[in-house]
């Protein structure tokens, strides 16, 4: 896959496979590509050489919202809205499922505090999760990805903000949630890179 912003080229000639249910993670400097990389899978961009295939065939051929559905995504700067925590965390998903919500709140290391919210899963998180924490924000976001129960992991991995308590709550989410689903990883940890089956560096 060959990509590029106008006319400055970003990623040249990468190639790698993925097995199913396994980890890869992508490591390299500020800037070599990584987010990049990640987000032409889920078609954030259109590669402009090459192809992309997901059980031998191209994403392509895929509608843009079967394709995404079969992903889930945590990112760097959690993506919250302005409504219950029951909410964020169903969000996307045609069925809404307490049961369900407070199970992938659980393995998500989130239940404890939300209990401690006025009201628990009907909290009001406010305008992009602003009532709180960096460490919680994290946390509902894996959450949702939980509740979705996606095939394909995407994680730009999320902790270089948080304080250590909060750090190591979220990773211990990370792990949970990745396992028995095929991960791409972007690594700023040693751990990571420790616990992946291949590793891509992007130089």
């Amino acid at each position: 896959v060959t990509f590029g912003y106008g006319e400055r080229t970003i990623l040249q000639d990468i190639s790698f496979t993925l097995k199913k249910g396994k980890t890869l993670a992508i490591v390299g400097a500020s800037g070599a590509g990584k987010s990049t990389l990640v987000d032409l899978i889920p078609r954030f961009h259109e590669i402009q050489h090459g192809e992309i295939l997901i059980d031998g065939i191209s994403i392509q051929d895929y509608s843009v919202a079967s394709l995404r559905n079969q992903m889930g995504i945590v990112s760097q700067e959690p993506i919250l809205f302005n409504d219950t925590v029951a909410n964020n965390i169903a969000l996307g998903q045609a069925v809404m499922d307490n049961d369900k919500i407070k199970s992938a709140a659980i393995v998500a290391n989130a239940d404890s505090f939300i209990q401690q919210k006025e009201g628990g899963y009907q909290f009001n998180i406010g305008d992009r999760g602003s009532k709180l924490s960096g460490g919680e924000k994290q946390r509902l976001t894996i959450a949702r990805a939980l509740y979705k129960n996606p095939p394909i992991l995407i994680l730009d991995e999320a902790t270089s903000s948080l304080d250590t308590v909060s750090e190591k709550q979220v990773q211990q989410a990370i792990q949970e949630l990745m396992k028995n689903r095929t991960s791409i990883v972007i690594a700023h940890r040693l751990s990571t890179v420790q616990n992946a089956d291949e590793i891509v560096v992007l130089d």
